[in-house]
């Protein structure tokens, strides 16, 4: 994998102060620019010279480049060497921790999404809480970077985060222990005749599970196979190439996505090439609040190419592609916002997502508050879409009272997969079930 130019859709310590200038711009000669830059390496060396304790160089250009890019966008950030190297071990699909999906929020780290099977799926942590503190040490105000640093370490070892949750009065603690979080990132099973697939993020090796996935299900089922759901809920997104190579295996033509950025390097469009691996089969997307970036490229591809179904609530609305810039060797790397996304038909979902062609909620989730649910358009400073259509109420399906489904938008999908429901015409792109 090429590291100079990686575009990301999810959530350096050696550099000297010589080196760190090489990352200003010269603005083409723009005096004013110049004069910007003295006045940080005035702030810098009289920082250097009189601060009550003596700081290493590399401490002060780390906090400096951090400083500049958090001030963009919720998703531009600095990663020091350590944190650019655990990223790289990440896109693997393997790395220690929690197995949480996060991001700042007011100051505070709010949980985007937990990954199946790992320690913070299995204590039950849920998109939208907010880690108070870990440890018992607060972290409000810490910069996202340190504040992920405290929840990683040995596997085996402990950690206790304070969680603050809509519902409840007062913040609970829950300890949990590290782990190796290795992510088979497609998961899969039948459902009678129907093929269930999971995907729990875009990491190097998701196109290829969900191939290997419809491989054996085709087994499995046979020619009476009836066709496929495709359940991207809580998948916080990854690598923009997995993203486009999934929407590729079920279609036999079209484009996938658009990308517009500032540069002209920027702008890209994305075709399928390699014909619809599931014979055509019918397929049902699953959707949800938590269904972000790559998964929306997904939604949004098969929604608009009118191959597949998308069923839930409206996703989280990540419309944004991140490049990771390397910074001088051996150092860190700009996790920086370089473009927009859009679907086949020219729809950026930045801070609206895909809206789903039915409303299905598993529960009350669309009577939430914008402090209690999480989305693109709660979080401070997100990009803003200019083209977003005005949204329309949706009606949303939900369980029936006192219902014991375990999973009801996913039974609501398989009803539909086995004729025993009808699915309503598709809703207007600009309807909206928040």
């Amino acid at each position: 994998m090429k590291w100079n130019r990686v575009a990301l859709l999810s959530l350096g310590a050696g550099l000297g102060f010589g080196a760190a200038l090489t990352v200003f711009p010269s603005a083409q000669g723009s005096s004013d620019a110049y004069r910007q830059i003295g006045l940080f390496q005035d702030a810098f060396q009289t920082v250097r010279s009189k601060y009550v304790r003596p700081v290493q160089d590399s401490e002060l250009i780390d906090a400096a480049i951090e400083g500049m890019v958090s001030n963009l966008d919720p998703h531009s950030s600095y990663m020091n060497a350590k944190e650019f190297g655990d990223l790289q071990i990440q896109m693997h699909g393997e790395f220690g921790g929690l197995g949480i999906e996060v991001t700042i929020d007011d100051g505070l780290v709010k949980v985007v999404s937990p990954i199946d099977d790992t320690p913070a799926a299995r204590a039950g942590l849920k998109p939208g809480d907010f880690v108070a503190a870990i440890d018992g040490s607060p972290i409000q105000g810490l910069p996202l970077g340190e504040a992920i640093d405290k929840m990683r370490g040995a596997p085996g070892s402990k950690v206790t985060l304070t969680i603050l949750r809509t519902g409840m009065k007062k913040p609970f603690d829950v300890t949990l222990a590290r782990a190796q979080i290795h992510v088979d990132s497609a998961k899969w099973h039948r459902e009678g005749d129907i093929g269930y697939i999971r995907l729990t993020q875009f990491s190097e090796n998701t196109a290829s599970g969900l191939e290997r996935a419809i491989g054996e299900l085709k087994k499995q089922i046979g020619p009476g196979l009836k066709g496929y759901v495709l359940d991207l809920r809580n998948n916080p997104g990854g690598m923009l190439d997995q993203a486009i190579q999934v929407s590729d295996d079920f279609l036999n033509g079209g484009q996938v996505v658009s990308t517009r950025g500032r540069n002209t390097d920027d702008n890209e469009k994305y075709d399928a090439r390699g014909g619809d691996i599931t014979g055509g089969r019918p397929v049902i997307v699953l959707v949800n609040g938590g269904t972000a970036s790559a998964s929306e490229i997904v939604a949004g591809a098969l929604q608009d190419n009118h191959r597949a179904k998308v069923i839930g609530m409206t996703t989280f609305g990540k419309g944004s592609v991140q490049t990771v810039i390397p910074l001088g060797q051996g150092g860190g790397a700009l996790r920086l916002t370089t473009a927009r996304y859009y679907t086949p038909s020219g729809h950026s979902i930045q801070a609206q997502g895909i809206i789903p062609d039915v409303a299905v909620a598993q529960g009350t989730e669309d009577q939430l508050t914008k402090f209690e649910r999480s989305s693109e358009a709660d979080l401070p400073g997100h990009l803003n879409n200019d083209a977003a259509s005005k949204a329309k109420k949706q009606d949303v399906i939900r369980p029936p009272a006192n219902s014991k489904i375990e999973d009801f938008q996913l039974s609501y999908a398989l009803d539909l997969l086995n004729g025993k429901g009808k699915l309503v015409a598709v809703q207007s792109k600009s309807a909206s079930s928040n």
